[in-house]
């Protein structure tokens, strides 16, 4: 891609800039100390003062960035790009399913060599029925966009995520892996073949070309956020589980509520992408449609 890239990709403009240097440390200390704030409740509780320390400052650093960013010549976030609906239902419907997905490989994953009794290989190999739907399904979006709303493949992927993220979160010790871990994945990975194509794209749809690289940055970037604070809030969940029983058991438990919690994750996922994606993109299909040309009845020949 690298080797081809001059050849496919036209040259931009090259234009002078400054750095936005107080809004990117505001906004990296901001996610580090929620983020902390909320992994350290797993050992140290909600009421903490560590905990409330850091996440009183991360969202006093947050709150800070958005004003840094409002009056910033050249901000590394401009707040226009959030004036799209369809934009920023993508934004934070991303971050909430990658929260989600997180919580889904890392536990999973513990499920599987703790509770399945699987070594790391066999883990790993565990899960190709995810990874090969949902190349499958990935390969046919652009047929199924060009044929309705981009809007119609996303929403029915967060469900089918949803539904298969939900039937894994029941996994005890007696599941199997084909009942308790393959099919639920199935579920999951069509559900990732559908959902990611269309989060992309509905995060840049419609930014002016000055704005395409931080449109395209915003994407990552609640990519990644969603991941590290997703894994904090599954982590806190399972930390919520009782230290009764057998090793093993306990386990599965946490695993269990992790995964609970990323099903929540995904339900406001789906519901963000119904409340402002679909409807914005719509209307949008609606606007781009041609109008049907109105018949002229031809002239009758004079007699």
């Amino acid at each position: 891609m690298i080797v081809l890239a001059p050849r496919f990709l036209p040259e931009t403009g090259r234009s002078r800039g400054r750095f936005d240097v107080f809004g990117a440390l505001s906004a990296t200390l901001g996610v580090g100390a929620l983020v902390f704030g909320i992994i350290n409740t797993a050992d140290a509780g909600w009421a903490s003062p560590v905990t409330l320390t850091a996440v009183s400052a991360g969202v006093v650093l947050l709150a800070g960035f958005v004003l840094i960013e409002r009056r910033a010549a050249q901000p590394i976030m401009p707040l226009r790009l959030f004036a799209s609906r369809r934009r920023t239902g993508a934004y934070i419907a991303r971050f909430l399913y990658l929260g989600a997905m997180i919580a889904f490989f890392f536990f999973t994953t513990q499920f599987m060599q703790e509770v399945l009794g699987f070594d790391p290989l066999q883990a790993g190999i565990g899960f190709l029925p995810m990874t090969a739907v949902n190349f499958a399904i990935a390969m046919s979006i652009p047929r199924l966009v060009g044929r309705m709303p981009g809007s119609v493949p996303l929403l029915a992927g967060i469900l089918l995520t949803l539904a298969g993220m939900f039937w894994l979160s029941r996994v005890g010790i007696d599941s199997s892996y084909l009942t308790g871990v393959a099919l639920p994945m199935i579920l999951i990975g069509a559900g990732q073949g559908l959902a990611f194509a269309p989060l992309t794209s509905f995060g840049i749809v419609g930014a002016p070309p000055a704005d395409a690289g931080a449109a395209s940055g915003l994407v990552n970037t609640f990519h990644q956020i969603g991941t590290c604070l997703g894994l904090g809030i599954a982590v806190a969940a399972a930390a919520t589980v009782p230290t009764t029983g057998s090793a093993v058991a306990h386990l599965a438990a946490a695993v269990s509520a992790a995964l609970t919690a990323g099903s929540v994750l995904l339900l406001l996922a789906l519901t963000v992408a119904a409340a402002l994606i679909l409807p914005a993109d719509l209307a949008a299909r609606r606007t781009r449609a041609p109008r049907m040309a109105v018949p002229v009845p031809e002239a009758q020949p004079a007699r």
